[in-house]
Formats: structure tokens, C-alpha cells, sequence
């Protein structure tokens, strides 16, 4: 599970960036990496571009925060997350520096990115939209390796991706006890009586202060309260008297086109409301004529047709993935390229005033920031390998157009193909489902015959 939390710098930039390198903190400075600028000269490297600044506003920074479960995550791969959500959020066009803390009992990164992005000096816009995409790509980050993530609701906690998936289909151990005290609240008049009802549904009950069950089969207990916030003590108690109800989720819109068929004989929700079963059945009848429809639109007629599309379109989105990063690696460097370009010629000819000065302690003391800022291009061009005649930068920018003109239109088939992996996933699983639907009374006469 990961927490982020968003905030702007308006002052004290520089004690930001000290505070969050800490090398009590860092491990030694090691968990410290920044983008487009040097971490040692970040301040000064921000304060260059918020000068070029288009928009007006105070925000000199913004300072984001993602901490980790105790015990989730390693500092390293941590470290990779907070890179991958400082690319995502940056886009390749803000400086930022970024560490991982390891101090206390939980790891956690601190991202300071420029308030002003490099690339046409816009600021970066933060609201509530902003906000929110950031937690739904931290928390994607998280899915994708492994760990728990905070699902929105009241009351949420921490759970990983599949038990959010089984608790949706209500096969989790959690989603059962939630149907069963759901069952319950409106045939019991105490609390108390509900737990016993609990034990005589073959639950396991270990009382102290925070009530805890065990389905059997279940290896751990379970505190209600972990449930949500309409499943502790005091709010059971009050749904049972009446002064609370349960909130209800808006139920969602089905999508268009061909959705999954419902695995009626394993669903909890069919076996506990028979108005749910046949909505159900009907629902699987309208899915598997679409499905169908499908099939015959896309002239599929084999099963090994169905599988040979399927490998066909997930390769193509699979190489237009590849495709799209790759384009947004080379407008990264690009984008940075141009920065240090402009920066290093802006700033020659003080720099060459600098080497010819008699007094260079004094001209350096007058005029640091401008000599900092061109040892610091200087420095990121010869790791960048360009030496000799600069490129031109009116020709790098014609050529980051390009680019950026090539990675919408990847990004628009991109989106396209990803979609039909979804489609075609979904009518596998139905045709699956409708196959081993016709095995079944095929194997029960086989049995019976036996």
C-alpha cells in the first residue's frame, strides 16, 4: 500500500531539497537521484527555469509524498516506484530530485519537482484532478508490483490487488463475512445475538476490543472493524437499532459491447438473493448472444481462430507499448538536451568572464549562481556525450515536435489495440465458460454410465 500526499513550496526551497537528502535518511545520500538537473544544485537549477517562468503564482516547488506499508517493500524497489511516478507525473518536463527514506518503520519517498516545467515554462497545474491521477498511477505502480493497494470508500484499508478482485466477486474471506453480518443486521435485535448467530453459521469469535472472526478453513482471524467503517462495534450496533444504514455504493453503468458472463453456482451474491440469480441469467443470455454476434462479425469460426487473434492483437499492442516508451525516452532526453543547450550558451559568456578575471574568487562570490548553472550544463552535456559544435537548438525543437507529433499518434493506436486485448479477453473467458458449460452434463453420463 502506498500513501501520496501533494503539496506546494512557496519558500525555503533549499531547506526542502537539504531536508528531503538527509544522509541519516538516504543511506548515505545513496537513495538520491534527481531528473534534468544535479540534486547538488537542484535550488539553484529550479530557480533558473521558475525565472523563465509564463504564468504567474508563488509556487516555487511541489513537494509529493509517497510513504509504504511497514514490511511491503524493499528501499530499492521502492526507489524504482517513486522514479516511475516522478516520470508519470513530470512527463519529462519538470526537474525533479528524488529520495527514499528509510529512517523510520515505514519506507517512503519524497519527490521535490520544479513548480515550472523546462520545456515551454508553464506551471505545473495541482487541484484535485491532478491529485487523484497521481494516486490512481501510484497505486497502478503498486498493482503492478505486488503490492496492496487503498481502495477508494469510506473507512478503506490497505488490500492487495486480488483480494480486491475476490472481495468484488465476493469470494474473498473478508466479502464473505461482509454478506454474512449483512445477512444478519436485519434478523438479530443485539449485537450480541449477531455473534452467536456467527458461531452458529460456524464462525470462530474471539472477543477482546476489537471483535475478531474466523470463517472455517480461514487461517486468520478477521476484525470486523477492518471491514469498513459501517462494520465496527459501535456502527453495527447502530445499523441493528436502526439509527444507521449501510452506505451504498452507486451501482455502475454496464459498459457497451460484450461484458462477462456471472459464474452463477460459485456466486455468493446469486445464492443470497434470488432477485440477483435471475438478473443474472438473464444477463448471461443477453452476453452469450453478443458474444456470438462477435464471433460471427469478426468471421471467427474455430477456436483456434479465437487464439490466433488473440496472440496477433496482444503482440501488436505489446509492440506499440515498446514503441510509445521508446518515444517518450528520446522526448525526455530531447527535452532535457534543449534545456542544457540553452542553459550552457546563456550562460558562456560569464563564464568566460569568469576564466578571465584576475580575481576569480571575487567574480565567482559576484556571480555564482550564473557559473554554477554552466558548470552544471557543461557537466550534464559531457555525460550526455555531446562534445565538439552544439547542436542547434532551433533543429532540436523542430525535432521534438516531431516527436511529440509521433507519440500522439502512437499513443491513439496504442489505446485502440489495448482495448481490443480487453474485448478479446472477455470473449475468451465467455466461450470458455459456455464450453464448459456443454462439458458438463457430457461428463455426468459418462459418470453414470461408469
Amino acid at each position: 500500500m502506498a500513501v501520496t500526499k501533494i503539496k506546494p513550496i512557496k519558500s525555503t526551497l533549499s531547506q526542502a531539497l537539504d531536508y528531503i537528502e538527509n544522509p541519516d535518511k538516504t543511506d548515505g545520500k545513496m537513495l538520491v537521484s534527481s531528473f534534468g538537473c544535479s540534486h547538488e544544485t537542484a535550488d539553484i537549477e529550479f530557480g533558473y527555469t521558475l525565472s523563465q517562468a509564463r504564468d504567474k503564482g508563488n509556487n516555487l516547488a511541489f513537494h509529493l509524498i509517497q510513504s509504504f506499508a511497514p514490511g511491503e517493500v524493499d528501499y530499492q524497489k521502492a526507489h524504482e516506484i517513486g522514479r516511475q511516478l516522478a516520470d508519470t507525473v513530470t512527463k519529462g518536463q519538470h526537474e525533479y530530485v528524488l529520495t527514499t527514506h528509510i529512517d523510520k518503520g515505514h519506507i517512503h519517498n519524497h519527490i521535490i519537482f520544479c513548480a515550472v516545467n523546462f520545456v515551454d515554462h508553464h506551471k505545473y497545474v495541482s487541484n484535485k484532478r491532478t491529485y487523484y491521477g497521481i494516486r490512481n498511477m501510484s497505486d497502478k505502480l503498486c498493482r503492478d508490483n505486488g503490492l496492496s493497494v487503498v481502495v477508494p470508500g469510506k473507512g478503506s484499508k490497505g488490500k492487495s490487488y486480488a483480494e480486491y478482485q475476490a472481495e468484488k466477486t465476493g469470494t474473498s474471506w473478508k466479502g464473505k463475512l461482509k454478506i454474512a453480518v449483512d445477512t444478519l443486521i436485519p434478523q438479530v435485535s443485539s449485537f450480541e445475538e449477531l455473534l452467536q448467530r456467527l458461531q452458529a453459521a460456524g464462525y470462530e469469535i474471539k472477543p477482546g476490543k476489537y471483535i475478531s472472526c474466523r470463517a472455517p478453513g480461514q487461517e486468520r482471524f478477521t476484525r470486523l472493524k477492518t471491514l469498513g467503517a459501517d462494520y465496527t462495534e459501535e456502527a453495527i450496533r447502530e445499523r441493528i437499532a436502526g439509527k444507521r444504514t449501510r452506505a451504498a455504493k452507486a451501482p455502475k453503468a454496464e459498459r457497451r459491447g460484450v461484458n462477462l458472463l456471472i459464474d452463477i453456482e460459485n456466486s455468493i451474491k446469486a445464492q443470497q438473493s434470488r432477485g440477483y440469480e435471475q438478473w443474472a441469467k438473464i444477463h448471461n443470455l443477453k452476453q452469450a448472444a453478443k458474444t456470438m454476434n462477435f464471433l460471427t462479425e469478426n468471421k471467427i469460426e474455430q477456436y483456434a481462430d479465437l487464439l490466433t487473434r488473440i496472440e496477433e492483437i496482444t503482440t501488436a499492442s505489446g509492440q506499440a507499448g515498446d514503441s510509445l516508451k521508446e518515444v517518450e525516452k528520446r522526448l525526455s532526453d530531447m527535452a532535457v538536451l534543449i534545456k542544457n543547450v540553452t542553459t550552457y550558451q546563456k550562460t558562456k559568456p560569464l563564464y568566460e568572464a569568469y576564466k578571465k578575471a584576475r580575481n576569480r574568487e571575487k567574480y565567482r562570490a559576484e556571480h555564482e549562481r550564473g557559473i554554477i548553472l554552466h558548470e552544471a550544463a557543461a557537466k550534464a552535456l559531457k555525460a550526455a556525450q555531446i562534445g565538439g559544435k552544439l547542436p542547434s537548438v532551433p533543429t532540436l525543437q523542430a525535432e521534438y515536435e516531431k516527436l511529440q507529433e509521433q507519440k500522439e499518434a502512437l499513443y491513439t493506436d496504442y489505446g485502440k489495440l489495448k482495448k481490443q486485448v480487453q474485448e478479446y479477453g472477455v470473449i475468451k473467458r465467455n466461450i470458455d465458460s459456455i464450453l464448459q458449460k456443454e462439458k458438463q452434463p457430457e461428463r455426468e453420463r459418462e459418470t453414470e454410465r461408469e
